[in-house]
């Protein structure tokens, strides 16, 4: 159950053929010209439920037999709850009560039932073990979970059958890891993968730069809500650790340009969380490159604060 790796992934590929979408690789030359570099953009925010979370989601479901539970700030959410009503499954989705209103409204628009709670009081593992043992549901995990894991990996398999043979470096959006050490291990040998997040939570960077395991001193504070995790998973840091190369670290600021020319220039709606990987490529990364843009998620309040800095 621990194990994951590129048969995994060609596995989950396989189970999502015709559900899945295959996302484009994205250039714009407007952009190129303007930061000196080629930027090839990964547009998850196209996937199903606007984020990548639908291929794990997906993935999993189709291997667990009745009902589920699953616990997310909205992406995650959103991907199981869609995946449990192709599939004929009740979803019940424990998320925060300061999760944006799009992601709750979305993730019950799929059909799920919503359970919120505080994060800054309650613990949604708690939330999440409890339905378990009351209603025999299976939980789904938002990202240390082996089939999850593959399933994410499989936007690492298009890339390198997409990704230019002069584009060695990726660069991606990571909060728990689950699509970082996806995608590293379907590009292993072919490119080196870096993990992107917004500062104050940069647990991957300082743990792959300690050599141990950091924790996040907060739960709430940044703008990147879709990757505000404690800490990357017990599965996924051994494999960023084994596969990664140094992470990379941004500022909310500049995940909010990232959103606006990422708009400006190819025309795509992301969230901050999903433009993390595309500010890092912009403001702290030199030569060519690819990002995954995870996720397009956002409330219009936000998108509309972005759009203010062009």
């Amino acid at each position: 159950m621990d194990d994951v790796d590129l048969n995994a992934i060609r596995a989950a590929a396989d189970r999502l053929r015709g559900q899945a979408v295959r996302t484009p690789l994205l250039n714009a030359p407007t952009l190129d010209a303007a930061f000196n570099r080629r930027i090839y953009i990964k547009a998850e925010c196209l996937q199903r439920t606007g984020s990548f979370k639908f291929r794990g989601a997906f993935n999993t479901l189709s291997q667990i037999d009745g009902d589920v539970v699953a616990y997310s700030s909205g992406n995650h959410a959103q991907g199981v709850a869609h995946a449990a009503q192709l599939l004929g499954k009740h979803a019940v989705i424990v998320m925060p009560s300061d999760a944006p209103a799009v992601k709750v409204a979305n993730t019950r628009g799929y059909g799920a039932e919503v359970v919120l709670f505080d994060r800054a009081t309650e613990s949604r593992e708690e939330i999440g073990a409890a339905l378990v043992a009351e209603r025999g549901l299976s939980l789904v995990r938002p990202y240390d979970d082996p089939r999850v894991i593959a399933g994410q990996g499989t936007c690492g398999l298009e890339m390198a059958e997409d990704l230019p043979e002069a584009v060695s470096e990726v660069l991606v959006c990571c909060g728990g890891g689950g699509l970082t050490a996806g995608v590293a291990l379907a590009l292993q040998g072919r490119a080196t993968v870096h993990s992107v997040e917004p500062a104050g939570f940069d647990d991957v960077a300082r743990s792959l730069s300690s050599g141990k395991r950091q924790v996040n001193p907060a739960l709430t504070g940044s703008i990147c809500d879709a990757i505000l995790t404690p800490t990357a998973g017990e599965i996924t840091l051994p494999i960023m650790a084994r596969l990664c190369g140094a992470g990379i670290v941004v500022t909310d600021a500049e995940a909010l340009r990232a959103v606006a020319l990422a708009w400006q220039h190819l025309r795509i709606v992301l969230e901050p969380g999903g433009a993390v990987a595309l500010a890092a490529a912009l403001f702290h990364h030199k030569g060519d490159v690819a990002v995954v843009a995870s996720g397009g998620n956002v409330d219009a309040q936000v998108f509309s604060e972005a759009l203010r800095s062009l």
